[in-house]
């Protein structure tokens, strides 16, 4: 067992009321700590998720990377704000992850990845995906000029991994899992659309399948699913909203690797399950609310335990 960092985002809520936070869960305990409790008014109120609640979590020595919707906040890791970062085309941060001395960002808002750089603490890459044709196109643009993508939300980009092999992004839309190489950008396994948090995972890939609730794992040709933990909706909280504007139960998203046997997958009302892949079973879950607006989004293996 270890513990999770998690972020949560709560759709439905008004201002003056908390709309996310991040949480440190343990499971040895069956715990769970907030750590940050997120509310300001400077947001924006329309749709279901838009700028509410925080996004990808990310590490780098002792700073902790959390991401808003439109800014890059930075902490110590008993979460002292050191500082925050804007750019202008960082628009509906969805997941962040940090490779060699880069973190990149997913830039829904932009159909973009941005790079900054942990060392100089800049915006110095940005990655603007197309469709073309059947297939995809990325073309490379410096993010501290004013050229660069139109706003826009044609793909959907939520996810973005990277490691020696190349840059893996995926999105709502994308139909996929791509990779960037550096030069060129190709579609590496097609994918359902809605998916969210897709990486590869040893010969294959894992993925939350948000439509179906499910978790999969897909390698050497065999797959391996797990059903998003449902909830006796008795149990439920905040049911009396308008549908368009809440997270239903049972929302999956948010998705981590413990090791080459344990995952652990985020859903709403904001629940952590862990799944072992040897025993094709779910051992362990950890609810933070039953309030059905509150959505995990962020989930990652906290490093400083």
């Amino acid at each position: 067992m270890t513990t999770l960092i998690a972020s949560s985002v709560v759709r439905g809520t008004h201002q003056g009321e908390s709309h996310g936070g991040v949480f440190l869960v343990d499971f040895t305990r069956q715990s769970v700590t907030q750590v940050i409790d997120w509310n300001t008014v400077d947001i924006d109120w329309q749709g279901r998720g838009w700028d509410r609640g925080l996004r990808g979590i990310a590490f780098d020595g002792e700073r902790v990377f959390v991401a808003a919707s439109n800014e890059l906040f930075v902490y110590t890791p008993d979460f002292k704000l050191l500082g925050s970062y804007r750019n202008r085309f960082l628009m509906h941060c969805h997941e962040i992850c940090v490779y060699q001395r880069r973190l990149y960002l997913t830039s829904t808002g932009f159909d973009t990845v941005l790079g900054f750089d942990l060392d100089s603490n800049r915006f110095c890459f940005g990655l603007h995906l197309v469709a073309v044709g059947s297939g995809y196109q990325g073309a490379p643009f410096d993010p501290e000029t004013e050229q660069g993508p139109a706003a826009g939300n044609q793909l959907h980009i939520n996810n973005v991994f990277c490691d020696t092999t190349g840059m893996y992004i995926s999105g709502l839309k994308t139909a996929g899992m791509m990779r960037f190489d550096g030069r060129t950008l190709i579609r590496l396994v097609s994918l359902p659309r809605g998916i969210h948090n897709a990486r590869p995972f040893g010969d294959g890939v894992v993925y939350n399948d948000t439509p179906a609730d499910r978790v999969r794992v897909r390698a050497a040709g065999k797959e391996i699913s797990f059903a998003v933990p449902a909830f006796d909706e008795s149990r439920l909280t905040h049911t009396d909203l308008d549908d368009s504007r809440i997270a239903r139960a049972g929302f999956g998203r948010g998705l981590c690797v413990l090791d080459d046997k344990l995952i652990a997958a985020g859903s709403s009302p904001s629940t952590i399950a862990l799944h072992n892949l040897a025993e094709v079973k779910t051992v362990s879950v950890v609810t933070l609310t039953p309030d059905v607006r509150n959505a995990i989004h962020g989930l990652e293996v906290w490093p400083y335990s």
